[in-house]
């Protein structure tokens, strides 16, 4: 079964420097019907203008991914890391037991644009931790490149669920395959561009700010579509996570 949540469901957030759509109930936007799925709770694209931010706050027993499109984030937190996250850059805190930070726009002449994900943890508890990588645009380029996993692998990093997390970038007529695998649940999310979706129950047109989210098991081919948005490459993330019955291996 293949769902689509169109971006223009999404719950909207807009104020003089901040720009902001949630796919999932965040804040003041509460929707019943979509407070996440499997073991994805927030999906939050940001549009932050520049020096401006979000002051120190704090968070408890969530995997939190950060996802920068363009721009750069400046980052500081209560365990004593401070950096500037920057396109290619995957930014991984665990808050367990609990963690402060703060997120500014570095730039005071550029916006920031990005993806922030929460997960919920398998453990509650967990000690605080945070992690950074850089993952070179070619290695994203007509593949899906493993961006966060349970166990590490590959040079991604690291997330307390049993989940893996897949970024790629896709020119026109470009194509990557998928197996979702019995157990599984998927969702994938556009982060700009356009792009037809692929299964053997038909084919779906997405564009930037779409999610889909597929419940069973299934093949699928990812194929970029310029006539969807010839101005840019489709550029998506794909989660595979916890069936909704129950987990099992990514």
């Amino acid at each position: 079964m293949m769902t689509l949540r169109p971006a223009r469901d999404r719950g909207a957030v807009n104020m003089d420097w901040l720009d902001s759509h949630h796919s999932f109930s965040f804040g003041h936007y509460y929707d019943p019907q979509n407070m996440g799925f499997s073991s994805l709770r927030v999906i939050n694209e940001d549009i932050i203008q520049p020096s401006q931010g979000f002051g120190t706050h704090g968070h408890q027993d969530m995997e939190i991914v950060t996802y920068v499109l363009s721009g750069s984030l400046q980052h500081k937190d209560s365990l004593g890391n401070g950096s500037i996250i920057r396109p290619g850059d995957v930014q991984r805190m665990t808050a367990g037991t609990g963690i402060r930070h703060s997120e500014f726009n570095a730039s005071d002449t550029e916006p920031v644009h990005l993806l922030q994900i929460w997960i919920l943890p398998e453990t509650l508890g967990l000690e605080p931790s945070y992690e950074e990588i850089h993952i070179p645009a070619a290695e994203k380029q007509g593949t899906l490149r493993l961006l966060a996993s349970q166990d590490g692998r590959s040079n991604s990093v690291t997330v307390h669920q049993a989940m893996s997390l897949y970024g790629a970038v896709l020119d026109g007529g470009e194509s990557v395959t998928y197996d979702l695998l019995p157990g599984r649940s998927l969702w994938l999310q556009v982060a700009r561009g356009g792009l037809t979706l692929t299964t053997a129950a038909g084919s779906q047109a997405v564009g930037a700010g779409d999610g889909v989210a597929i419940a069973a098991a299934t093949a699928l081919t990812l194929t970029g579509d310029a006539a969807l948005d010839p101005a840019v490459s489709a550029e998506i993330l794909l989660f595979d996570l916890p069936g909704l019955a129950g987990p099992q291996s990514p």
